[in-house]
């Protein structure tokens, strides 16, 4: 159902380079890309996400409540994929673990402020 994620930036060179690092490790790369915006992902057929210069010309700011949850596909990958956010200087929000049974995940907030999580789900230990 999901089409595309965009959260803000006031500095796209600086999120552009935070989200090559970051998301590359998933596998993602960048499919559209403008002065304003640029978007990753593995598939143009599966979900992206992206960032963006506000077309209104505001400041970007960050949504209280709102967050972008990444899916991966193992609790390894979440560990590595948050340990390379924090290591590429964003500012941890809840470190890794089971927040529930089969739910594994971890928590940050990039160089904007945006929160965003990987997240792991084991159907199997969720009783599905």
């Amino acid at each position: 159902m999901i089409g595309y994620v965009i959260v803000g930036t006031n500095d796209l060179p600086r999120a552009a380079d935070f989200y090559d690092a970051l998301l590359g490790q998933m596998g993602a790369r960048r499919f559209m890309a403008s002065d304003r915006f640029i978007a990753w992902g593995v598939n143009p057929s599966q979900p992206m996400f992206s960032v963006a210069k506000p077309y209104d010309g505001k400041p970007a700011t960050r949504g209280n409540g709102s967050m972008i949850a990444l899916a991966v596909d193992s609790s390894d990958k979440v560990d590595a994929l948050y340990s390379k956010a924090l290591e590429l200087g964003a500012s941890d929000e809840g470190a890794p673990g089971e927040r529930m049974k089969g739910f594994y995940a971890g928590y940050f907030r990039d160089l904007d402020g945006n929160k965003l999580n990987f997240y792991y789900m084991n159907p199997a230990e969720m009783g599905q």
